[in-house]
């Protein structure tokens, strides 16, 4: 999404496989840790840290920030994705206190099919082969790439998710609020992308709630990203005060986690993680106008698992009002780890803008998911 004439991100990745000892943040004492009041959010997460150790700085003279999109490679270095059409690796471990440290040790431009990095790059996954999967918002699209950077070619897009332009009626997208969020479900076979904002036409449930839509592409087990076909689409009710679906990162157990975020003037950000159910969802690819129920669709059901705002702060300071410190532009997610009790780490970062009053900011949190029932 772009914000003041830049472009600000979103981002996605799975990674469920990996090793605790992986990333480094979850030993021994990071999973055994109670929900205290130290760092407890909500009764479904604790954050474990923060960090700025990203923040105004430069790898190679390239600006390190603009960070939408995050996903965790099998060597358990984490790509960080820029809207200024850079990807960089990280090398991330779990510093004093439980803080996730990072610093960039690679970095490839991401580039369109004539060689140009001019993209508005916003969320990534990296597939079983290392192929890179990444989002652009402008047409919008979605392109893979080598791990070198190289381009491999485009997935289809759905016409209504296009943006609009009057000589194509059918593309229904508004700009810079398509294809926001991206994630990779842990068997491979499903790719989703959420959009960021509304299509037209689309309306509210009886809530007042804004109507958003989730794409789908499928493919068999073992095939590569060129075999994902458009598959079913969905609808999800974003919050009235968010309206914006960011991030989207799959939960381990066929259920996403959907990071809402929004901003109120004079106030600051609001940022709500949602754990979300596709199962029990109409297929919506057909219905030209969402408005919910009582018109027969079924909405994605979803449960609050953190509003950010209620964490502790933990210290942090912010150049900006926010209705908690801790908060900032935040915009990519990536699930890191399983635990073996069962709990899930998962990785948030802000997109600054390029904005010296907004932080480049790592966060570290742990979640306990509520049963399937819940």
């Amino acid at each position: 999404m772009r914000r003041h004439a830049r472009i600000a991100i979103a981002t996605v990745t799975a990674a469920l496989a990996l090793s605790s000892s992986a990333l480094g943040f979850a030993d021994g004492s990071a999973v055994a840790r109670d929900q205290d009041d130290e760092h407890k959010c909500s009764d479904y997460v604790n954050i474990d840290g923060f960090s700025d150790s990203l923040d105004g700085t430069l790898f190679k003279k390239r600006y390190v920030g603009d960070l939408s999109g995050l996903a965790v490679d099998s060597d358990g270095s984490v790509a960080a994705l820029s809207d200024r059409s850079t990807l960089f690796r990280l090398e991330a471990k779990k510093g004093t206190g439980g803080k996730p440290e990072a610093k960039p040790i690679e970095m490839n431009d991401v580039v369109d099919e004539k060689g140009y990095p001019s993209l508005d790059s916003e969320a990534l996954v990296i597939d079983h082969d290392g192929t890179r999967v990444i989002t652009s918002e402008i047409e919008p699209s979605i392109r893979s790439y080598d791990k070198s950077g190289a381009l491999r070619g485009q997935l289809p897009v759905p016409d209504a998710l296009r943006v609009e332009d009057p000589a194509h009626p059918a593309y229904r997208a508004r700009e810079n609020r398509t294809l926001e969020g991206l994630t990779l479900q842990p068997d491979g076979k499903t790719l989703i992308a959420s959009v960021e904002g509304q299509l037209k036409d689309d309306g509210a449930d009886a809530d007042g709630r804004p109507l958003l839509r989730l794409q789908t592409w499928t493919r068999g087990v073992g095939q590569g990203v060129e075999k994902f076909t458009v598959a079913k689409q969905y609808g999800y009710p974003a919050d009235r005060d968010t309206r914006y679906v960011s991030e989207i990162a799959a939960a381990g157990d066929g259920r996403l986690l959907v990071l809402e975020r929004g901003h109120i003037r004079n106030v600051g950000n609001i940022v709500r993680i949602y754990l979300a159910d596709l199962s029990q969802a109409s297929e919506v690819t057909g219905v030209g106008k969402l408005t919910g129920p009582p018109t027969g669709v079924k909405l994605v059901k979803k449960t609050l698992l953190v509003d950010i705002a209620k964490c502790p702060d933990l210290g942090a300071t912010n150049p900006q009002t926010q209705p908690n410190k801790l908060l900032d532009n935040i915009e990519g997610m990536a699930v890191t780890d399983h635990t073996s009790d069962g709990k899930l780490k998962f990785l948030l970062v802000s997109d600054d803008n390029a904005n010296v009053k907004q932080v480049t900011r790592l966060y570290a949190l742990t979640a306990t998911l509520p049963d399937n029932g819940s």
